[in-house]
């Protein structure tokens, strides 16, 4: 089976962009590859963040992702720093990274032009990427339209490495991605991509009252000021939600519904509401369980790192052969 390797930042309890946008098809792909998840602790501090709740929010995204359905004995799940061959892969792979590639990325651009200090790990961010993936000799990477850029580098980084290291054996696959029909979630302000930064996210474990708070201001067609006013489903980012949370029946009479004026958008939210909740209460349900029992959680990320970091250990011992380095011992 080809190996896939993806990794999830750790910003606590995973939201329905996070699920439809990746771990669905995470968790699908179990099935027939080799897979290798990775809860990415080391590349959240290449910004801002608050080092008292990192440990308690990379639980949380544990949880979240075993209760949306990860298996843990097909793939092992894990917390970077717990590998440190990642940062190891990382530092080596620098040799071969053009500063050029680096500052051409899209993601740097957009997030040094924010900063009044830019950190280097923001300008690095790829090449540890990179070192994720290489470090397992992944074929496939699950990503999000946003990270394509990111994957192509690191494709680059595999032919320089190879082509500099090992010409006559490669040890390096170029990766190449994986993108889902849902790879780009919008958020409830129908502006931006769902993220947590922006406050436009519906949490997976949320209850049922809680959905439908965040859901009755969300944004939907603008032309429909009143009841009366007909709307353009295709338009509207909550009918883009019904054809993820809704039965196929119910997408196409809520889209008649909107053109006709027959219902008022807070209807379309209540229906919405009432689907989203009931498609998320297996996964509330699990989380609650595992949520109880920190103590499982914890020793199914440290099975996973030992899983992961005894694949990492072998690709390390060819990595430092042959970039020349003294055997320890």
């Amino acid at each position: 089976m080809a190996r896939v390797f993806s990794g999830i930042q750790p910003s606590g309890e995973m939201h329905i962009g996070n699920w439809l946008g990746a771990i669905q098809n995470w968790v699908a792909l179990q099935d027939a590859h080799d897979a290798l998840y990775c809860i990415v602790d080391q590349h959240a501090i290449t910004g801002s963040y608050d080092p008292a709740s990192l440990a308690s929010r990379t639980r949380e995204m544990a949880i979240s992702l075993l209760a949306a359905g990860l298996d843990p004995e097909r793939s092992p799940l894990y917390v970077q720093s717990h590998v440190p061959e990642h940062t190891e892969l990382a530092w080596l792979l620098t040799s071969v990274t053009p500063l050029g590639e680096l500052e051409r990325m899209t993601q740097f651009k957009d997030k040094s032009q924010r900063t009044e200090s830019i950190p280097a790990g923001l300008l690095s961010y790829p090449i540890l990427m990179a070192a994720d993936i290489l470090l397992y000799r992944a074929e496939r990477v699950p990503v999000g339209d946003d990270q394509l850029q990111h994957l192509e580098l690191a494709r680059e980084i595999a032919r320089r490495w190879n082509a500099t290291f090992a010409s006559d054996a490669p040890v390096f696959p170029e990766p190449q991605p994986i993108l889902t029909t849902a790879s780009r979630i919008m958020g409830l302000d129908g502006e931006a991509k769902m993220s947590k930064s922006l406050g436009n996210t519906v949490g997976v474990t949320e209850s049922p009252e809680a959905i439908w708070q965040k859901l009755r201001p969300a944004k939907t067609d603008p032309a429909r000021q009143t009841k009366r006013d007909p709307g353009t489903p295709e338009i509207c980012n909550l009918y883009a939600l019904h054809r993820h949370f809704s039965p196929a029946e119910t997408v196409e009479h809520v889209a008649e519904q909107c053109r006709t004026a027959g219902w008022g958008c807070i209807d379309c939210k209540r229906v919405l509401s009432d689907n989203m909740a009931a498609a998320l209460a297996p996964i509330r349900e699990r989380s609650a369980e595992l949520t109880a029992s920190p103590e499982r959680v914890d020793a199914i990320l440290a099975d996973g790192a030992t899983r992961a970091r005894r694949l990492a250990q072998e690709t390390m011992l060819v990595v430092r052969e042959r970039m020349g380095f003294l055997r320890e011992g």
